[in-house]
């Protein structure tokens, strides 16, 4: 009997998972390989669902009619005194990072997923991939798929030139225990999609699982982004240097931000925000910040290595589709060699679909957060129109058809 066609996933995160998941049920041998030493559980935050998202779930067998998260019914848009300036009735499942990752994780097999595997370099010939990893181990397979993220190694062997782009600002994140909040706050907040305004700024939150996946009242978490402008010469930095003063390149662990950062940004969300999101920030165990980034690859392929999710494109969070894109990447690469058996070519007409929709998602991306960049970026002005209350409910984080 021929041997099943051996994939090599790159990245243990969501991303990887659904298409880990996707090709072990297509019969691939799969293997994934993760560079962190210890279980990913427990990272991330808010998670905003579309119909991408639960048709891989679908696909890979797992049962979300129990739901995966908390449902909400319409959107409301706080003004500073934290008087309602709108309301839309849009219906969304909000879910988290760690539900999504416990349910992708237990549905793949304990003995293919590798921690401790950072990839150090990546080589190709006419009939395989092959991978050398930090630790000395390698993997050879027919398939490699890069599923690392925004830093991705695999990406040098697709599109070496491509590398983020700082946007110009950045969004601290953050859960509060619903329990903890004032009942005031959480008459307001739960289970609505909210937003709160200020000049040049851009809050947003809903509620999501607690920190045990319940989401029974009085159980769940509070989920904020909260966009703000930020200097790459002079504010970035200082933000980047830890308790210890060492210097981080464009990011840091929650736990090693300073006080006296925290205790500002506190400040200023007391000073700038309604009063439902400050006391949100207040009382947010450990916040933390996210540097916002443009990256779009020219393409998703090169022989028999593939790209997905953030590897290829890191769209803006505005648009709400980091998870569903990947979701949607992962369902049209199983698909796609599905239909053809020269695993070269299913690739490039791939990386041909996937890429025009996630230059789409890049573009619309921008286009929201053009009104939030620094500097005197004229497209700031014209944005403007995107900055009102009416249209960040109307626009922000919906299902929208990027396919052309």
């Amino acid at each position: 009997m021929a041997r099943a066609p051996r994939a090599l996933v790159i990245g243990g995160s969501l991303g990887g998972l659904f298409a880990a998941n996707l090709l072990l049920r297509r019969g691939w041998d799969v293997r994934v390989f993760e560079q962190s030493a210890q279980p990913l559980a427990g990272r991330g935050a808010g998670i905003i669902t579309h119909p991408d998202l639960f048709s891989a779930l679908e696909h890979i067998g797992i049962n979300t009619s129990e739901g995966i998260g908390v449902d909400i019914e319409g959107r409301v848009a706080f003004a500073g005194d934290g008087s309602v300036l709108g309301t839309l009735p849009i219906r969304q499942c909000l879910t988290t990072w760690g539900r999504l990752h416990e349910l992708l994780l237990a549905a793949f097999p304990a003995d293919r997923y590798h921690l401790g595997h950072a990839c150090s370099s990546v080589e190709q010939d006419a009939a395989e991939v092959r991978v050398v990893f930090a630790n000395g181990n390698e993997a050879r397979g027919e398939l490699l798929i890069g599923a690392d993220g925004i830093r991705s190694v695999v990406r040098a062997a697709v599109a070496p030139d491509t590398r983020p782009q700082y946007a110009g600002y950045i969004a601290w994140r953050g859960l509060a225990e619903e329990r903890l909040l004032s009942a005031a706050t959480r008459h307001d907040l739960f289970p609505k999609f909210a937003f709160s305004l200020a000049p040049r700024e851009h809050m947003l939150g809903y509620p999501v699982a607690g920190f045990g996946n319940s989401t029974r009242p009085g159980e769940r978490c509070f989920n904020f982004v909260w966009y703000r402008p930020t200097d790459a010469q002079q504010e970035l930095p200082l933000l980047c240097t830890d308790r210890e003063g060492r210097r981080h390149d464009m990011s840091i662990p929650p736990p090693l931000l300073r006080d006296e950062v925290i205790a500002q940004m506190r400040t200023d969300a007391a000073e700038r925000l309604s009063p439902q999101f400050a006391e949100v920030v207040a009382k947010t165990r450990q916040p933390f910040f996210q540097v916002i980034f443009d990256l779009e690859s020219p393409r998703m392929n090169a022989g028999r290595i593939a790209l997905l999710g953030d590897a290829a494109f890191v769209a803006r969070p505005h648009v709400g589709m980091g998870v569903s894109k990947a979701a949607g990447d992962a369902m049209a690469l199983t698909a796609a060699l599905r239909e053809d058996s020269d695993i070269a070519v299913a690739l490039a007409g791939y990386s041909k679909q996937r890429a025009c929709f996630g230059s789409a998602v890049i573009h619309h991306a921008r286009a929201l957060g053009a009104y939030l960049q620094a500097g005197s970026d004229p497209e700031r002005a014209a944005a403007a129109m995107l900055h009102t209350p009416q249209a960040v409910m109307r626009d922000i984080a919906v299902t929208r058809d990027y396919s052309g």
